[in-house]
């Protein structure tokens, strides 16, 4: 069986392939259209030369009618390069994930970045290097928001997390699938724009232009205007009467022409993504799936006559075609003659009426989709992870080999055990040892657990809780708020979340903004206060007499260290997870190490 690195190498040279095969193919179809335009003129030219007129007239139109043939044969193919193009760029950009390279991925998903939330600034879900621009393979917006929320809001439910769980298992094994429906996205536009505005515009009603008379009048009045200029080109009529008539346009045209004008730009604005949304709705209802949720998901893109999403944005976007000829110079004669913008804000609204209401949850159920797609990236790439087992109470976190999911070269792997009695494990260790990197490490696989995804690990069993860390605190200047008392407001939210819920901890060397002595009661009171309220999670701490907490607590704390060791005159570490407390230090070594010594 192939790896997903074999994979993705063979796609890439396949691809490769048909891209050298297109791109001569567009060079021959070039070349050939060359040939027939010079040829057909010579032709032409020679037949009206010797005055043959007889034959210029087909022979002309058999010239036109193969460059007219050989055009559409090179847009065609230039179509289907492109569409070979992305798919490249898709899987090429997979061999990278797989390769460790993906830290220069563009979306970083830095907008979503939230300091005060209660894990993600601490376990780099989102910004550069983080699980975000790892994973996300998502092309729209809603895409996008829902990996996002997902990444932020983890389930409470553990039906479903076993759901989510049966849909990335069944979209990891569609490899194709996945990919075409990234192309699609990525096909028919440069720019994917947030749709809200689209939204607002699908819920907003004009009932106006959907009165039997305003009808009436933009279907009756063009067509007595163009019998009557007709007449008049054939000296039937005067001119007084279509002027009249072509007036009498010109004035209903300028009845409400900035509301029609703001809401035909803003449904022009989505043009190319409207086109975009279609495609990928058309892959996805195409598609047949196992997984219940799946199949849920689909059952919502209908509208109430039971017609597809797809068929119902395909509706849209010919209408929306029909409001692009607004850019036409001629538009503004066909606009007078024909009320061309009646006629598409009619047709909109008669779109909006049957399916206006459920656009904002078709497109949402797309971004579902995709949001689900990325998690499966992760199952697919990785298939030596563990799908977690998420249990009911009690507290607990059970895993075997565990390691950083985002540390794909040199990591280490650390067996973690919390279940009853033991609630919470303190980690002593010198400095650079492990231990804030073993924090995230569980910290984010629990996360990952609890999305339905996979985890980095051999075997990986918790229970429902809600993650709380304390880690990466720093000043706020524009809140006159020091490091210390933010980490205090930090550790306040923690204990409040306590309180009748279930919390998995994190917390990172805390209080160091204090006096040791300060620093040694306050964490003992906190700790303490943690397990009464039924916390469990991992403190590190450089502070070694924590370590009596141990035996205070009847074995409900449990003490754990790294441990470095020095090798032809450097020090090196193993990153090994090691039971008891820290019996090293080497602060002193590392000091001197730069330079620093009490030599004079």
């Amino acid at each position: 069986m192939k790896t997903p690195k074999e994979k993705y190498e063979r796609r890439k040279d396949y691809y490769n392939k048909i891209l050298k095969k297109q791109s001569r193919g567009l060079n021959i179809i070039s070349n050939l259209r060359l040939i027939v335009a010079l040829a057909g003129l010579v032709n032409i030219v020679f037949l009206y030369v010797t005055n043959n007129y007889t034959l210029g007239v087909p022979i002309a139109l058999g010239y036109i009618g193969i460059f007219i043939y050989l055009v559409i044969k090179h847009i065609k193919l230039k179509c289907r390069k492109n569409y070979t193009q992305s798919l490249y760029w898709i899987n090429d950009k997979s061999l990278k994930r797989i390769n460790g390279e993906w830290k220069n991925f563009k979306d970083t998903g830095e907008d979503f970045r939230d300091e005060s939330h209660s894990f993600s600034h601490d376990l780099d879900i989102f910004g550069r290097g983080s699980l975000f621009q790892w994973i996300n393979v998502t092309k729209t917006s809603m895409g996008r928001r829902k990996l996002g929320k997902m990444l932020t809001n983890p389930c409470k439910n553990i039906a479903e997390i076993r759901n989510r769980q049966q849909v990335v298992e069944e979209l990891s094994n569609k490899l194709w699938w996945r990919h075409r429906l990234m192309s699609e996205g990525m096909m028919l536009s440069d720019e994917i724009h947030d749709p809200e505005d689209l939204y607002l515009w699908a819920d907003e009603k004009k009932e106006f232009y959907l009165k039997s008379w305003v009808m009436l009048i933009a279907g009756l009045l063009p067509v007595i205007s163009i019998i009557l200029v007709i007449l008049y080109f054939n000296n039937m009529l005067s001119y007084r009467l279509p002027v009249i008539f072509l007036g009498i346009q010109t004035l209903i045209l300028k009845f409400r022409n900035k509301e029609r004008n703001k809401i035909l730009n803003i449904v022009y604005k989505h043009k190319d993504n409207i086109k975009a949304y279609k495609k990928m709705l058309k892959h996805l209802e195409k598609k047949c799936f196992k997984s219940d949720y799946m199949k849920e998901l689909k059952k919502k893109l209908v509208n109430y006559d039971k017609h597809t999403a797809f068929q119902q944005i395909e509706r849209l976007e010919k209408i929306v075609d029909g409001i692009s000829n607004r850019n036409n110079a001629a538009f503004i004669i066909i606009n007078v003659l024909i009320l061309w913008d009646y006629q598409c804000m009619i047709s909109l609204e008669r779109w909006k009426k049957k399916s206006g209401v459920h656009i904002k949850s078709w497109l949402n159920t797309l971004g579902k989709v995709e949001a689900l797609a990325s998690l499966s990236v992760i199952r697919h790439d990785n298939p030596d992870w563990t799908i977690p087992q998420i249990v009911q109470k009690p507290s607990k976190l059970m895993a075997i080999a565990m390691g950083h999911p985002l540390l794909t070269k040199g990591r280490v792997c650390n067996d973690l055990k919390i279940e009853v009695p033991t609630k919470i494990l303190l980690i002593t260790g010198s400095n650079m040892s492990g231990k804030s990197t073993l924090l995230r490490t569980s910290g984010i696989n629990l996360l990952l657990a609890y999305i339905g995804a996979p985890v980095c690990a051999k075997t990986f069993s918790a229970s429902l809780m809600g993650i709380q860390s304390c880690m990466r605190i720093s000043d706020n200047l524009e809140k006159s708020v020091s490091s210390f008392y933010a980490e205090l407001l930090r550790i306040k939210e923690i204990v409040k979340e306590t309180q009748g819920k279930q919390v998995f901890f994190l917390l990172d060397e805390i209080f160091k903004g204090t006096n040791s002595e300060d620093r040694h009661e306050g964490a003992k009171i906190l700790i303490n206060r943690l397990l009464r309220d039924g916390a469990v999670g991992l403190v590190s701490t450089h502070d070694l007499e924590l370590g009596v907490l141990e035996e205070d607590s009847n074995k409900k704390i449990r003490n754990y260290h790294f441990q470095e060791y020095y090798e032809n005159n450097e020090i090196r570490f193993d990153y090994k997870l090691k039971s008891g407390i820290s019996t090293t230090r080497n602060a002193l070594y590392l000091i001197k190490m730069i330079g620093i010594d009490d030599k004079i």
